[in-house]
């Protein structure tokens, strides 16, 4: 018998909850309960104490489909603890109140929901945020040395897939005391896994491959015991709890979770590979293509490419709107992860926030498309995009 950890990782998303039903459900039931009983005065206090583990109230995450969720989402990016959230950006302010009271370093493009809470709310509580380009990565010792106590990226990151070396950058934050999360949400756990190359902490919107269905929103903190405790405070009395009901139906979509990754991986490398040769497309951004700036990181830190790429359209903003308008599998919308393709222009949903000047800053131009790969046959994906190019 394995132990484990040495478990594959589909093993994992499957078995990786301890939480076993009394009537033999091979998986945790939906406990939509907001409170449990208790037999006696003092097993209440047991649980209350933390002396033994139990279900007591669900706004606390103490509820057992919570624990069957964050059991196998520990396991899956090898943490000893996970919590659950509402939704990625609940996970995200969660950390930040927790770990970025002394400042906090951006590193590279985000999510602008996230770029947002970081530029202009936290600064509203006298947090300190700085931000970094990747091109840029020569200053990060300067402002470590002013003291933040948190290093934030993605990698990949939104939308122009650039990658950043966790093992480099989780080295040179720990000599300053600083702790490093990184945004695993579009590499996921079955690609990639962060805290095996030094990061502290993973940060999902489980929302996005992890849920895989655009079905339920929900956001995920996995890291060591000690350092996810301090936060359990922040999620509860913000209130930023996931429901039971979302729990469960998250739980369920994990046990799919490799077979959908692997096979967007296989489909977003074909489409890719056949955006690179079109004639009508000027540049793809994609960590799988060999001549793609990052192809040499992603082979060394990730263990599959992905199923996001994005597509510049040769010509402006107004044709790649058309491109996106005239196609007909994927759908125009602003999420990713799904079983269905969809296609967004970054300039007007995930970055629309941001001054065209700022957007020129980041790489970030107006006929930039970004794909989010499903997971119908790469064919017929291909075809649609040939089809609206024309």
């Amino acid at each position: 018998m394995h132990s484990e950890d040495a478990r594959g990782l589909a093993t994992r998303a499957i078995h990786g909850s301890n939480q076993r039903d009394a009537h033999g459900s091979p998986h945790t039931p939906i406990y939509n309960t907001t409170t449990f009983a208790f037999p006696s005065t003092a097993d209440l206090l047991y649980v209350v104490d933390g002396m033994k583990p139990g279900a007591l109230y669900t706004r606390y995450g103490l509820n057992p489909s919570i624990f069957a969720l964050e059991e196998t989402l520990a396991g899956l990016e090898g943490a000893e603890l996970a919590w659950a959230f509402c939704s990625g950006m609940a996970a995200e302010t969660a950390l930040f109140l927790t770990y970025g009271q002394d400042g906090i370093v951006c590193i590279g493009d985000a999510y602008g929901g996230t770029l947002e809470l970081l530029a202009t709310q936290l600064p509203q509580l006298g947090i300190k945020t700085h931000f970094i380009l990747g091109s840029e990565l020569s200053r990060l010792d300067q402002l470590l040395a002013e003291g933040p106590k948190l290093v934030f990226f993605e990698t990949p990151t939104n939308p122009a897939l650039e990658l950043f070396d966790i093992r480099a950058i989780a080295a040179k934050a720990h000599i300053y005391g600083a702790r490093v999360a990184v945004d695993n949400t579009f590499a996921s756990p079955v690609n990639q896994r962060p805290l095996e190359l030094g990061a502290d902490f993973v940060v999902h919107s489980a929302t996005k491959y992890l849920g895989g269905h655009s079905d339920l929103t929900a956001g995920a903190i996995m890291g060591a015991k000690d350092l996810l405790l301090p936060i359990w405070s922040w999620r509860k009395n913000l209130g930023s709890m996931i429901a039971p009901e979302t729990a469960s139906l998250l739980s369920r979509s994990l046990r799919t979770l490799v077979v959908r990754v692997r096979q967007q991986n296989a489909s977003a490398l074909a489409v890719a590979e056949a955006m690179a040769r079109h004639p009508k497309v000027k540049r793809v951004f994609y960590p799988g293509l060999p001549d793609f700036s990052g192809h040499g990181l992603a082979k060394t830190q990730m263990h599959g490419f992905g199923g996001m790429l994005t597509i510049e359209v040769a010509g402006d903003g107004e044709g790649a709107t058309r491109v996106a308008d005239r196609l007909e599998l994927f759908a125009l919308a602003a999420s990713l992860g799904g079983a269905e393709s969809l296609v967004t222009q970054p300039c007007t949903t995930t970055h629309h926030g941001l001054t065209p000047e700022e957007r020129a800053r980041r790489g970030i131009s107006d006929a930039m498309l970004r794909l989010s790969i499903g997971l119908e046959d790469a064919e017929d994906l291909i075809a649609d995009l040939e089809q609206a190019l024309q």
